[in-house]
């Protein structure tokens, strides 16, 4: 499965699929948590100073960074 526009990403996230993927050399879990919120979990820390564990995110900020998203992998859980 994969995605060139924000607006196919975020129906993938609002059908409840749970997205893996890499940006600034950290790996993260992203999934829908309510309307326009969003969990971002740190799987994977690619450098000396991690971001937060876990965080809500809203919708601007993932369409903000979704263009430097890379290695995308999608998991759906039911």
């Amino acid at each position: 499965m994969k995605t060139n526009n924000f607006e196919e990403f975020e129906k993938i996230l609002d059908e409840g699929y749970q997205v893996y993927f890499t940006y600034l050399k950290n790996k993260y879990l992203l999934f829908k948590t309510t309307e326009n919120c969003y969990t971002q979990k740190l799987i994977y820390v690619g450098q000396k100073n991690p971001p937060a564990r876990m965080q809500m995110v809203t919708k601007k900020y993932i369409s903000e960074i979704f263009p430097f998203m890379e290695e995308l992998e999608y998991k759906y859980e039911t």
